[in-house]
């Protein structure tokens, strides 16, 4: 994906094409890693690449079931509250089983959820404001699909800034350098396409 949003022409249009955006930027910033380094957390938190992918698609996924259900609140879930808030936290964890390529084809997935979602649903539909946790605020009874949709792009906004500084963290590559590299730029005097760094031990000549 290039590194603008491309023109668009109405309200629906530019959602979707704001949302593909933001959400492709961890495709850019975790390009190149291997499955030890999405799983290093070298700031001072504990936010990990590949926790980060995560957290974004379980995030998408609650944000996108809730534009579909309008008017009408999703479905709750099928686990008690004291399960929920045990629970919390854990979709920033990367497990045993989870690979980069796993994480990357789910939030692909649900991204082609999300974009479905958005051509067909009313953009003025209202989302009940869920009452489940104390960020919700309670004097707004319900928000509106293109609401949610604005809020999601401020969702994986933020946590690509996240991303970014972690993986800058990691081996010192920045958004341009990475987008460059998987796009295929020509490298110019100012913006070189990232590649890995390979030790000086392993390019000399060997007898």
């Amino acid at each position: 994906m290039a590194a603008h949003v491309p023109p668009v022409r109405d309200e629906r249009k530019s959602l979707i094409a704001y949302v593909d955006q933001q959400r492709d930027a961890f495709f850019s910033v975790s390009f190149g890693l291997t499955e030890e380094q999405i799983r290093l957390a070298p700031t001072a938190g504990t936010l990990s690449i590949g926790g980060l992918v995560k957290h974004v698609t379980t995030c998408e996924r609650g944000w996108t079931a809730r534009m579909a259900a309008a008017p009408s609140a999703p479905a709750p879930p099928d686990t008690s509250i004291a399960e929920q808030a045990r629970a919390w936290g854990e979709d920033f964890t990367v497990t045993d089983d989870d690979t980069l390529e796993s994480l990357l084809a789910a939030l692909a997935a649900q991204g082609d959820i999300t974009r479905q979602v958005l051509r067909e649903v009313d953009l003025g539909a209202p989302v009940p404001v869920p009452r489940d946790a104390p960020w919700f605020p309670h004097d707004v009874e319900a928000w509106s699909v293109r609401w949610v949709a604005m809020h999601l792009v401020e969702e994986l906004a933020r946590h690509a800034g996240h991303a970014d500084i972690v993986r800058e963290s990691i081996d010192g590559a920045t958004m341009y350098e990475l987008v460059a590299a998987r796009e295929g730029w020509p490298e110019t005097a100012w913006l070189k396409p990232w590649r890995p760094n390979v030790p000086a031990e392993s390019t000399a000549v060997r007898p």
